[in-house]
Formats: structure tokens, sequence, C-alpha cells
């Protein structure tokens, strides 16, 4: 036998070899078994929605399932409402299904669990999510904040079909709206065209269910809550300026109240702001009442806080403060002495046309600095707080300073310059706020300016749950972007959480704000709201993911 024969043999027995091996192996698989598993949890093909008070649910189809299980909650499955066995991935849950009609305007929970032949592979519960069914088809309004007090509530109604006749309350638990907690309101003739009517004898800090009925026919219902109780105008401690519409009215109250006085004034009334220095505690707020319109302050200058004065606070609340010049006027502007302010507080109020809301020199300390609830626009070179006095030297801190800043679920539009210091700050608190045309084109966010040790916030600057718009572009250049940090904070710890910016958003090179994210919005700022030139920031792109849980709660999208 030759040499290449034998070759030749060897590689035929070799590929033999294999191929055996290779159809064993294949046979080998074809009888192999693997261990069953639990099947995979439940999704959507689509979020849920509702149609009326009817849920709609369209989940993916499962192969191995045989059925599944729904379960609906109202209170995130403390307690289960309704629990559905079906075999098809699309359900529609109404009274066919569960044999009574679901609640309207109500927000419901659902979850779902697949079903295997054998019940040991039944998939996890997989929570599919949150709905709110619609609202009941009604001629009623969604009342607005000043339609409601601590004691009666405002409801109003399109003018259309049957004559409304009465007005009934019921408590908020009562949801099938069986037992009226007071008689009738009957309504006139004249509410009825006028499309108002009025129920007093309300509780304060409560909520209710309010309906209208023609006759006996339900036409819609509406929750409302009622506010805190509000200042008695009894007191003693209270100087009561209702029945006086004077523009000085409150600058003489201010002058002969004792220390710690409520000043309570008229809503729609405008009253100058004091110009004589203040030396003592005073809160001025609004009474309640309905209508739109807020109680103004308004100054063609502004406040001063009066030297060697210790003030344990000054509260402005639900009013709107106005200034005459933009340029020039500030709410306060002191330039004096060994001043003490252990709380100044902005709460529900509209602040604007200011060259800065507070600018303080020489030895004055704001103590707590506070904006909440509130709306803040067109702000000048001065800012949101200006700390304008420089340290002694090196370490000295007995100088202008604001030691907390906080600014809590409010809103901020055509503002030039945010927060500046020549001192150190001890917090800096920006939480659940709006901001757009925000920090004039290449002006400055945060500027602590008072050189080595007086330059930081000490406790951090932390800032969450936030929207960020472009930068107020006054030039109307379309060119955009800010300093984030100005000057300063080298040494500032920043904590940053649930923040979004617009596509429009920037900082110049060397300002950023660390770990502050740029354009995480794809959209402007245009895209996002409805209307920002004119404060509407309700949130008109369902697309954006934190339309639930950032930016002032005011304009948040509600489930």
């Amino acid at each position: 036998m030759s040499k290449n024969k034998s070759i030749f043999n060897l590689r035929s027995l070799f590929f033999v070899g294999i191929s055996m091996l290779l159809l064993y192996a294949c046979n080998n698989d074809d009888d192999q078994t693997y261990e069953q598993t639990r099947l995979f949890r439940p999704v959507l093909n689509e979020d849920l929605y509702s149609v009326g008070n009817t849920i709609i649910v369209n989940m993916g189809k499962l192969k191995s399932a045989v059925g599944y299980t729904l379960e609906v909650s109202r209170d995130t499955f403390q307690t289960v409402d309704y629990t559905i066995e079906i075999d098809t991935n699309y359900v529609e849950i109404n009274k066919d299904l569960v044999g009574e009609e679901l609640f309207w305007n109500t927000l419901y929970q659902v979850q779902a669990t697949a079903h295997a032949e054998d019940p040991q592979y039944d998939s996890k519960v997989s929570e599919l999510g949150n709905v709110r069914t619609q609202r009941f088809p009604t001629i009623l309004n969604i009342p607005a904040v000043y339609d409601v007090t601590d004691i009666a509530a405002r409801v109003t109604w399109e003018v259309a079909g049957a004559a409304v006749t009465g007005i009934k309350v019921f408590a908020a638990t009562d949801l099938r709206l069986e037992e009226p907690l007071f008689d009738e309101t009957p309504v006139s003739e004249e509410e009825n065209l006028a499309g108002e009517g009025f129920v007093y004898g309300l509780s304060p800090e409560t909520e209710y269910q309010i309906a209208i009925y023609s006759g006996e026919d339900l036409r819609g219902w509406v929750n409302y809550t009622t506010k805190l109780a509000d200042v008695d105008p009894t007191d003693p401690n209270v100087i009561d300026l209702r029945e006086d519409e004077s523009p000085e009215a409150v600058a003489n109250a201010v002058a002969m109240a004792p220390d710690g006085a409520i000043i309570l004034v008229k809503r729609g009334v405008s009253y100058d702001l004091p110009e004589d220095a203040l030396d003592k505690s005073i809160t001025i707020r609004a009474a309640y009442g309905f209508g739109e319109k807020k109680a103004r302050l308004y100054t063609t200058g502004n406040w001063n806080i009066a030297g060697g004065s210790n003030i344990d606070h000054i509260h402005f609340v639900d009013l709107e403060i106005r200034g005459a010049d933009y340029s020039g006027d500030y709410v306060f502007n002191p330039n004096t002495s060994d001043v003490y302010v252990r709380e100044l507080l902005f709460d529900n109020c509209q602040i604007g046309t200011f060259r800065g809301i507070m600018r303080i020199r020489g030895t004055v300390e704001i103590d707590n600095y506070k904006i909440m609830n509130s709306v803040v626009d067109s702000i000048g070179g001065y800012g949101l707080a200006t700390a304008d006095t420089d340290p002694a030297g090196a370490g000295e801190t007995q100088t202008a300073r604001f030691n907390n800043i906080i600014f809590e679920n409010s809103t901020f539009n055509k503002i030039d310059t945010g927060i500046q210091s020549r001192n150190n700050s001890q917090t800096l608190v920006i939480e659940s706020c709006t901001f757009a045309n925000f920090i004039n084109t290449g002006g400055r966010l945060f500027r602590y300016r008072g050189g080595d040790g007086n330059d930081n916030v000490i406790s951090g600057i932390t800032i969450s749950n936030s929207i960020f718009g472009h930068s107020w572009d006054q030039s109307d250049s379309e060119s955009y972007g800010i300093q984030g940090i100005g000057q300063g904070l080298g040494n500032t710890p920043i904590s940053l959480s649930n923040i979004y910016s617009t596509a429009n958003f920037s900082f110049n090179s060397g300002s950023e704000i660390p770990g502050f994210p740029v354009a995480n919005y794809s959209g402007t700022q245009d895209d996002l709201w409805v209307d920002p030139a004119n404060n509407d920031f309700n949130i008109q792109d369902n697309g954006f993911s934190g339309k639930y849980d950032t930016g002032d709660p005011r304009w948040r999208v509600k489930l």
C-alpha cells in the first residue's frame, strides 16, 4: 500500500468518526429537556388609560399563559377593590365586568399575574401602574385657589341645559354622594344665569365634594379643600384694614402696630409699601376672600430696616408686591448697622418689577430668607438676594449676610441675577421650583465673592425636583448661556437630584455647576410650557418624564 493511500484511509476514518459524533450530539439534543421556569411578568402594550369611568388594560400576550389575574386598588394595594380572572390580555374594567360602576375622577392602581397550566409556574405580580378615570361629564368648573376660604366655597358652572336649582355638600369619603352633610343650598334664578353660587358653614382644613343639581338630576360634582382658619380680626394682635382702602393704610398700621402684630388687608386693594424703617416683627397678609386679584403692596422706592433692630420675623402672605421701576426699586434695601432678622418670608406672593428683591449692606444679618409658593418675575441686576458689603478681613463674618436661603414650590421668570454675596451663607436650598428666562445671558446664578474664608455656602447647596429653561435673552439674539458659578464656592458641597433643563439651557465654559444635567430635556422651554412669556407654566408636553414630580407643584400634571 502506498503512503498516499494510507493517508487517504486515515482521513476517511477521521471524518467518519467526526460525523458519527455530530450525529450522536444532534440526536442527543433532540432528546434533551429543559427545566420549566415561571412565566415572565405581564407588561403593557400601551400605558393604562381610561374612557369615561372605564379602565383599559392592554397587556402583551404571553404565549404560555392560560390566563391572567388582575387586581385593582385605590390605596396602592393596602386593600383590593376588584380581583378579576380573565383569559385575554386586553381588558375593559367597567360595570359589566365588576358588577358596579367605577368611581369617576379617581386614581386607581392595577397589577397583574400571568397563569401557567401548572400554577407553580405562575408569574410574579406585575405592577402595571396608575390610571385616573375621567371626570364625570359636567358643566361645573374646576375651582381655582381663590374659590375657597376657610369656611366657604364659590361654585361656578357654564350656563347650559336645564337650570341649576341647588347645591349639596358631601364628605370626601362619600364617593357615591349618598348622604349630604347640610340641607341643599338653593340657587336663585339670578345665580343660575350668572353661573355662580356660594356655600357657607364649612370647616377649615377639610376636604369636601360639592355637587350641583337641576331638580333631582345630578349635574356634576367637584372636590374642594378649605384653607387654614383665617386670622381672627377680633384678636388684639390683629389690625384689620378691610374697611380702609386708602393707599397709606398699611404704612399707618405698621407705625402704630405692637411688636408681632398681624395686619389684615383686603383682596383687590392697592396699598403703598411703607417707607419708614421697620424695627419690629410684623406680618402683612390678605384676608380670605373670593376673586383672583390679590391685595397689592406698591412702591416707587423701597422699605428699610432700622439700625440696631432685633426682629424675630417679617412675613408677607398672599400678596402682590410690585415695584414701579425695574431699574431702581427694591422690597428691602437696608444699609445700616447691627440688624438681625430671624426670618424674612414671602409666602404665596407675586413679586416683581424690582431691581432686586432684597439688597443688604452694612452689618445686616438675615438668618432665614424664604420664598415659598410664590411667583417672581421681572427682577433686575440685584437679583433674588444680594449681600453687598465686603468683610473686614479674611475669615471675618460680621457683615451683611444671608445665613440660610430657601426657595421652595415657586416660579421664577425673567430674572437678571440670582444670588450674590460678599460673605458666606450656611445653607442654600432650591426645592420644587420652575425657572424660565432665568439669569441674563452671560450673567451669574451664584456669585460668592468675599474672598478666602468668605466665599462659600458652608453646609452646601441643594437643588432638587426643579426645571430650568434658557437664559433671559434680553437682546433677542437667541444666544443663551449663563455662569452657573460666577465666583467662589470652591469649597461648597453641592447636591443635585431630579433636575431637568431644556435643550437651549447652557453654562458658559468654566462656570458649570458640577453634575448639573444640561439639556436632558430635548425640547425648548416653549415646547415644554404653555406660555412662559406670560407666566403660564402648565406643562404641555405630555412626553416630558418629569411632568409629575418636577417644577413648581402648581404647574405639574396631576395623576
